[in-house]
C-alpha cells in the first residue's frame, strides 16, 4: 500500500508537533518533513516532494498563500490543505 507523504508547516512548534504526531499515528500516512516558516516550506517541498502540505497561513516572512503559490507552481500534484485559525471566510 503507498503512503501519503505529508509536510506540516506551521510556526508554532506545540501545533506543529501535536499535527506531526497524530499523522504519524495513522498507518497510511508518513510525516515526510516540517517547516516553521513558508520560505522553509517551499525550499523543503522541493527537497522532499510531499504529495500533501498542511500550510499554516499565519507565518512570519513568507506566509502560507504565497509558499503555496510557490510549492504548487513548482510541482503541481502537490495538494496544498490550509491550517488556520482566521475565524471569518472574509479573513482566509
Amino acid at each position: 500500500m503507498s503512503h501519503i507523504r505529508i509536510l506540516v508547516v506551521d510556526d508554532h512548534p506545540i501545533d506543529r508537533n501535536g499535527i506531526t504526531s497524530v499523522l504519524a499515528s495513522q498507518s497510511d500516512f508518513d510525516v515526510v518533513g516540517e517547516a516553521a516558516t513558508g520560505d522553509e516550506a517551499v525550499a523543503t517541498a522541493a527537497t522532499l516532494e510531499p504529495d500533501v502540505v498542511l500550510m499554516d497561513l499565519r507565518m512570519p516572512g513568507m506566509g502560507g498563500v504565497a509558499a503555496a503559490a510557490a510549492i504548487l507552481a513548482a510541482r503541481p500534484s502537490t495538494r496544498i490543505v490550509v491550517l488556520t485559525t482566521y475565524v471569518s471566510d472574509g479573513e482566509v
